[in-house]
């Protein structure tokens, strides 16, 4: 869900080859660079899943970004769902299962 007038939240799933190729630390400086909050993580099936909050633009500079990925990334889709902000992250980190 997206508020055009304030925070908007999205969960993201990335496919490819995503994992080993410094993608969640490359998306941590991304998402920080862009004043978003949320997390990233490694999936066992090799995605990458994220949530990001922040303003609708700056996500939207994200999934944008989600599309190249680091130097190494190759990069097969990237799954967007818009939902309801939660607003109860503090900055942006990787999260481990």
């Amino acid at each position: 869900m997206t508020n055009p007038l304030g925070k908007s939240s999205v969960h993201l799933n990335i496919s490819g080859r995503v994992q080993g190729v410094y993608y969640r630390a490359s998306m941590l400086q991304e998402a920080q660079r862009l004043g978003l909050t949320g997390w990233v993580m490694n999936r066992p099936d090799g995605s990458v899943e994220a949530v990001a909050e922040g303003w609708k633009a700056k996500i939207e500079e994200l999934i944008a970004w989600c599309h190249q990925g680091p130097q190494g990334a190759r990069i097969a889709g990237v799954e967007v769902q818009w939902q309801k902000p939660e607003n109860s992250f503090f900055g942006f980190a990787i999260r481990r299962v």
